[in-house]
């Protein structure tokens, strides 16, 4: 059965991940192409960030599975306080920003890039804007 993933902005779609109830297994190789992430002795990294895989909880995020071993995505992404949403059939699951990531983020004060059309149906980017001053005017009807 075919798996797709949401993380971070991209879509990916995967025949050899394992969902188990609330987990989400990947295999390593699987693991860095979908996340970027890769574990390694020190614990699971992403470029220079590492996070440390508690060595009490071990089997939560690392097992053998099929001969290869596999690591529990939603399980770090709940370690690393990230939003988890898993839909069961078909098999799709959505991984947000980790806490770390978004404070940081709201804390730049930048706003997050967004597309919308104006009134004559021309798409706009709030990035195409950057360094402009910038009024948004929003209202809904409810």
């Amino acid at each position: 059965m075919t798996t797709t993933i949401l993380y971070g902005t991209a879509e990916e779609e995967t025949d050899s991940a394992t969902s188990d109830g609330e987990n989400l297994w990947l295999s390593l190789p699987e693991l860095h192409r979908i996340t970027g992430w890769e574990l390694k002795p020190e614990g699971a990294c992403r470029g220079d960030l590492c996070v440390p895989i508690p060595a009490d909880r071990r089997e939560t995020f690392i097992r053998r599975g099929g001969g290869e071993r596999q690591f529990n995505v939603a399980a770090f992404a709940r370690l690393l306080d990230a939003p988890v949403l898993h839909h069961a059939a078909p098999d799709v699951w959505c991984i947000g920003e980790d806490a770390g990531s978004r404070s940081e983020r709201m804390m730049s004060l930048d706003a997050p890039d967004f597309e919308l059309p104006d009134i004559d149906g021309r798409r706009h980017k709030l990035s195409d804007y950057r360094g402009k001053r910038v009024l948004l005017l929003a209202w809904a009807s409810w």
